[in-house]
């Protein structure tokens, strides 16, 4: 099964100024809010303030995250630090499922006692924190596509627009018809939105920090790949994870036939060639054996192993040699 990494390109100076944006739109957002907020006696408003504040921390993180996954592999990290966004990611969609269970008990709290609230200044810093909400998802929008950092920055903004939205719509039945109650129960279904979002996508993060083999990968189909090459009568010990959110990578002990044997760099190179070509596998790591002396009874995935069966494998290569 081909394998595409298809995804959008921005150049890493113009994401950079985009995410810059972003930051100071949201910190100023939470200034005015706070303000608003004690002005107007609105404990929702310095809530929806602290939220914003997270989704400032979030965007720093988010920013810091793209500047170290540029570095170069070095010593103390020799596959890179690409990784750090996948990090990145996972912490903002930790924080994402905080907060909304923050809302839903906040909700809760606030359905049971509704506070006064003056509606006209929940509506207007509603309405600024919906442009500000939007102007950020837009700007983030097209960054998203490539990059699983982004993406939870998105969800961020995408979950703050739809609560600005909530925010607006309360404050206005407030002003019409009295209806405290409106505004926590809005929040609650906003929180509930936002952790369907959050659960939904914190699995692929947590996947490649756990060198989860690549979702969109046919495992199967790229054993049956390097077995059908010419000279190949198996392989087992196979790992296949994703060294960064979109490289993939491979090793794994490639038994090969009395004949193949002799033809090592040939077998070896058409070997990468169809991990490239068939499934986009750049880097891949190949341990060959000779099918006379490879390992018996060997697990196709993983290095498992009974260490008596290992033993007695050492000691026949001593015999032989």
């Amino acid at each position: 099964m081909p394998h595409d990494h298809g995804h959008a390109h921005i150049d890493p100076q113009s994401g950079d100024r985009r995410v810059s944006i972003a930051i100071w739109a949201n910190g100023l957002l939470t200034v005015a809010q706070i303000v608003g907020g004690i002005l107007s006696g609105s404990l929702a408003l310095i809530a929806d303030a602290l939220h914003n504040f997270s989704d400032m921390a979030s965007l720093v993180i988010a920013f810091f995250a793209r500047k170290i996954a540029r570095r170069p592999a070095d010593k103390r990290m020799t596959f890179g630090y690409g990784r750090v966004e996948i990090v990145a990611a996972l912490i903002n969609y930790t924080t994402l499922i905080l907060i909304g269970f923050y809302l839903i008990y906040e909700g809760g709290m606030r359905m049971i006692d509704p506070p006064e609230v003056q509606g006209w200044t929940v509506v207007i810093l509603g309405g600024v924190a919906l442009v500000v909400d939007t102007l950020t998802a837009l700007l983030t929008y097209s960054m998203q596509k490539g990059s699983v950092n982004i993406r939870a920055l998105f969800l961020h903004n995408l979950s703050d627009a739809l609560a600005s939205v909530a925010v607006i719509i309360g404050g206005s039945l407030i002003l019409l018809y009295d209806m405290r109650w409106a505004d926590p129960a809005i929040t609650i279904g906003i929180a509930l939105y936002i952790l369907y979002l959050a659960f939904t996508e914190i699995g692929g993060p947590i996947r490649t920090l756990m060198l989860g083999s690549p979702p969109d990968i046919d495992n199967e189909a790229v054993v049956e790949a390097m077995r059908g090459v010419d000279g190949v009568a198996d392989v087992h010990h196979v790992h296949l994870w994703q060294m960064q959110e979109h490289e993939a990578a491979l090793d794994c002990h490639v038994v090969l036939t009395a004949d193949g044997w002799g033809q090592i760099e040939k077998i070896k190179a058409a070997i990468k060639d169809r991990l490239k070509d068939d499934f986009s596998i750049g880097h891949s790591s190949l341990e060959f054996e000779h099918e006379d002396r490879a390992h018996e009874n060997a697990d196709l995935y993983g290095h498992g192993k009974p260490e008596k069966e290992e033993e007695n494998h050492v000691h026949r290569d001593t015999d032989r040699s």
